[in-house]
């Protein structure tokens, strides 16, 4: 989804997607904005990024709710991090596992909450459950340092932003931007960004 916009922002976009269906989509809508010359589309899996893609050539490197469902993210991230160019950077959100604890035992899911506390990788099972794993702040970090990348952020996306009722913004003036600002703030402020829905690690090559 972030292919069309960067590319008529003037970037250069390679997209590695597995799915021929997803990649005929792009094409398409990346043929009605008029950029179809600035995206590259490449059918294959995020783990042979580094064999799809020539190393050390890509300025960044967007891995946005992928590692969550790949095979083995280690594997993923030594290919992706192989892509990034000297001086690059590579953008990678993922489900974090405290939140999801959190949101289920709120909505009185408490069973799957402590299955999910119990699971290291921050998984359960069940017919519904799409995602293979969950992370926390310093298992991301271990992760991708591992990789020879050096993590310049860690923030959280949607700190609090999921748990204030429509209705009190609704009501209120001005609190969007107040709950703005708190969001802003509480996304680099731990331990609350080690609670956010999502986490948002920023590393440089």
């Amino acid at each position: 989804m972030f292919a069309v916009p960067m590319a008529a922002a003037g970037c250069d976009v390679t997209v590695v997607e597995p799915s021929p269906n997803a990649l005929a989509t792009l094409q398409r809508r990346a043929q009605e904005a008029g950029v179809a010359d600035r995206i590259t589309a490449v059918q294959g899996d995020s783990d042979a990024l580094d064999q799809l893609v020539e190393p050390g050539s890509a300025e960044m490197v967007l891995a946005h709710g992928l590692l969550e469902v790949v095979d083995d993210p280690k594997v993923t991230v030594a290919a992706m991090a192989a892509v990034v160019a000297p001086g690059g950077v590579l953008s990678v959100l993922v489900a974090n596992r405290f939140a999801a604890i959190l949101h289920r035992a709120i909505s009185g899911k408490l069973v799957d909450a402590r299955a999910l506390l119990d699971d290291p990788a921050g998984a359960i099972s069940g017919p519904t459950e799409a995602l293979l794993r969950r992370f926390d702040t310093e298992g991301l970090r271990t992760l991708i340092s591992d990789a020879g990348l050096t993590v310049e952020l860690v923030q959280g996306y949607g700190v609090v932003a999921d748990l204030v009722p429509g209705s009190v913004l609704e009501s209120n003036p001005g609190a969007q931007e107040a709950l703005a600002q708190l969001e802003l703030v509480a996304a680099t402020t731990p331990p609350l960004r080690d609670v956010a829905t999502r986490l948002h690690a920023i590393a440089r090559r």
